[in-house]
């Protein structure tokens, strides 16, 4: 009898906890749908919002008819109009855009330029800190690490008068060089440099390899996970600036026949393509936007391994 009631308390606790173990399963997934959700809404608007027809979005917008949003008013115009050269907008009015490819071979540009500094830059200073011994390292380090508390929003000016100074305004240099070097980066590639043994630099230093070989045939192939992650989040990051462009790339495009050049990049440039106030072309903003989203989205989608790969490899010792 007692063996019973023990068997059936154990029985009882155990359902207690199964159904514990679930609530708190329940509440988890439900918080993260929710959550995903709210991350995804403004996503899922821009998509639908590309593709219906400018008058009927402008419909929708006015009188709140919902029968505006049906697959009858979709199409691709909102993107004809992206890339076109020319734009009317909703009072008649005509006038000449520089074309959206434009901006798009601009950002492209820059992107790798910027990219390729930054990956150098933090390949080579990683390697000095993790590797080399030279007075004052650990010093200049930390100075590097507390550069890293100051927003950057407070270096503009400074970064400005420079270019300024250099006369790099509207210019490819301005827009690569002055985001080439990344402290965060830095300090990314180098905890996974550190993971490297020390005694595989020792044994090529033995051999006779130079600093730079051994950089290049060694660590740089045992890091390339995370060197692949600075790449691609560098390159999104250079995709997605628009303070520094803006300020830098500032001036405003006219239709010149004989060759005049807009430094504009996509983030920039996505208003200019239609600067009427009132041109009711909504809808067709969001196609730019959507324009500009889908590359990023791609290259995530397409690289997101590598991404996670870098990111727990730099964070495991060993």
């Amino acid at each position: 009898m007692a063996e019973h009631v023990m068997y059936f308390a154990d029985e009882k606790a155990q359902r207690i906890f199964l159904a514990k173990t679930i609530a708190k399963k329940v509440v988890v997934y439900l918080f993260l749908t929710i959550f995903a959700l709210f991350m995804l809404a403004p996503f899922v608007i821009m998509v639908i919002g590309s593709f219906i027809e400018a008058d009927a979005f402008n419909t929708f917008e006015a009188n709140a008819d919902f029968s505006m949003l049906g697959f009858s008013h979709w199409g691709l115009s909102n993107y004809a109009v992206v890339f076109a050269e020319k734009y009317k907008t909703g009072t008649g009015i005509e006038f000449d855009k520089p074309s959206f490819a434009h901006f798009f071979l601009n950002t492209f540009i820059v992107a790798i330029g910027s990219t390729t500094v930054t990956v150098v830059t933090a390949v080579l200073a990683a390697f000095a800190f993790a590797r080399l011994q030279f007075k004052g390292k650990d010093l200049l380090f930390t100075l590097l690490l507390a550069t890293m508390m100051i927003p950057g929003e407070m270096m503009v000016i400074t970064n400005f008068m420079t270019t300024l100074s250099l006369k790099w305004t509207n210019t490819f240099a301005a827009l690569i060089l002055v985001h080439g070097v990344s402290v965060f980066y830095i300090f990314y590639l180098r905890q996974t440099f550190q993971q490297i043994p020390n005694e595989l630099y020792l044994a090529a230093k033995v051999d006779g390899v130079s600093d730079i070989g051994y950089l290049l045939k060694v660590m740089v192939p045992i890091a390339m996970p995370t060197i692949t992650t600075i790449l691609i989040l560098s390159m999104m990051g250079s995709w997605n600036s628009y303070v520094w462009p803006n300020l830098v790339a500032n001036e405003t495009w006219r239709y010149d026949p004989s060759g005049t050049y807009s430094m504009k990049l996509v983030s920039n440039g996505l208003m200019s393509l239609f600067a009427t106030q009132q041109d009711g072309a909504d809808s067709i903003k969001i196609a730019g936007s959507m324009v500009v989203t889908a590359p990023l989205f791609l290259v995530f989608i397409l690289f997101r391994k590598y991404i996670m790969r870098g990111v727990s490899r730099s964070g495991i010792k060993g």
